[in-house]
């Protein structure tokens, strides 16, 4: 089994606060001039024509920035300590560079949230509340959340959402020149509906246990525990009946009784001998933020 990989700091896309939020407003706001980098990603080389076509990996973070700005004006903004979000980072990296998807860059955010929720957006953009890092206790049961995140992110399972509806269906092209027509407001619309799909309605359940079958794959690989993820599921089952659904995993996933059974049947194939739970050092970051003390 491999040992437990972690990327350095210096090498991690961290988003804070104000910094992160400016600099997705400005991605946004770009796309509406011909001679920027964010318009020419949104010109004739990068179309959106039909299910049949795939998107460019510029268009996939132009549509999952645009749906993270969506996030944070709904769920909160990220949580305004540095050394959780460098943690959290940290932890995500480490089983995204062991995912099936390991080439692009991803991001993870802690977003300032009682709802008890992890989300990924296109482009390798990952949520997740502080409600739900709330009810863990260990980093292997962080790895495991972080691990069905980039599970979806992996198999590109919001854009095969796209694909299905058939948004964008017959359009030519998503340029600068257009955005503020009629393809504007059909870009809108297609974020608009994958955050009704990703915040209220959920991805398919398909796509659910495929991401849940990647996250132990994924942080076996990596070195955690393989269980971690089946114990946040047991500890949600026991909340389930006071805890907020809207929005939330409780939601969006399927039910919590399928999930853990079809993840239990799954562990023979991952012994947990030697593999890492780390509560300690989980708790050096995340226990002063439960608290509320911020660390800068």
């Amino acid at each position: 089994m491999n040992k437990l990989r972690l990327l350095p700091l210096v090498a991690l896309s961290c988003l804070v606060a104000a910094q992160a939020h400016a600099g997705w407003q400005d991605t946004i706001n770009n796309m509406m001039k011909p001679d920027s980098k964010e318009g020419k990603i949104l010109s004739g080389a990068t179309q959106v024509l039909s299910s049949s076509q795939e998107m460019t990996y510029q268009t996939e973070c132009t549509v999952g920035e645009s749906l993270a700005l969506d996030s944070m004006q709904r769920f909160g903004k990220p949580v305004q300590n540095e050394a959780l979000q460098k943690y959290v980072n940290l932890v995500g990296n480490a089983v995204a560079r062991n995912s099936r998807r390991s080439t692009i860059p991803y991001r993870f955010v802690v977003l300032d949230s009682p709802v008890q929720n992890a989300f990924a957006a296109p482009g390798g953009i990952v949520f997740i509340s502080r409600g739900l890092l709330e009810v863990l206790d260990n980093e292997a049961e962080l790895a495991g959340v972080l691990a069905h995140e980039v599970g979806h992110v992996a198999e590109k399972h919001a854009l095969k959402s796209i694909r299905r509806a058939q948004f964008l269906q017959g359009a030519s092209a998503i340029t600068a020149a257009t955005m503020k027509g009629s393809k504007g407001k059909q870009f809108e619309s297609m974020v608009g509906d994958l955050q009704n799909t990703l915040f209220d309605k959920g991805l398919d359940q398909g796509m659910e246990y495929e991401a849940d079958q990647a996250a132990l794959e994924t942080t076996y690989r990596t070195g955690y525990d393989p269980a971690a993820l089946v114990n946040v599921l047991q500890k949600l089952k026991k909340q389930e009946a006071t805890a907020a659904k809207s929005g939330s995993w409780f939601s969006t996933h399927p039910p919590l009784d399928q999930r853990i059974a079809r993840l239990s049947a799954q562990l023979a194939k991952y012994p947990a001998t030697g593999s890492a739970k780390l509560p300690a050092r989980f708790a050096k970051y995340v226990k002063p933020a439960k608290s509320g003390k911020a660390s800068k």
